[in-house]
């Protein structure tokens, strides 16, 4: 149960501080504001992603319903889904792509961490 707890909250700290720090690059960064237009999303799209990633990954962290997570979870799943579709359209290198897979990777051991931890044992 231990090695559980370890998994679930060193995956699920690196996914929150990663969406943090990018909703914080997105609504800081001007060039953030180039890649978004390289990808073809409109400009305000960067605003509402940065707000949805603080939100997600403050429900993450946060003692809150499990529903509440569970729309986290599928959130930034779907935004990481989402990215490495938009860079391999946008014809990005390996590297650009590389990330979002990582990150998808991280999210789904977050998950099958907290369903271990959250789903009582069957007898």
């Amino acid at each position: 149960m231990k090695t559980i707890k370890i998994s679930y909250w060193a995956s699920t700290a690196i996914v929150a501080l990663m969406m943090i720090y990018s909703a914080y690059a997105y609504l800081t960064e001007p060039m953030m504001d180039q890649a978004f237009q390289h990808l073809g999303f409109p400009a305000y799209f960067r605003v509402e992603l940065a707000v949805a990633k603080i939100i997600g990954a403050l429900l993450l962290l946060a003692p809150v319903a499990s529903r509440f997570k569970e729309w986290a979870y599928a959130g930034f799943g779907i935004t990481f889904v989402s990215a490495l579709v938009a860079h391999t359209m946008s014809g990005d290198p390996v590297s650009a792509r590389i990330m979002p897979v990582v990150f998808l990777l991280l999210l789904a051991a977050s998950y099958y961490s907290y369903k271990k931890l959250h789903i009582p044992a069957q007898a």
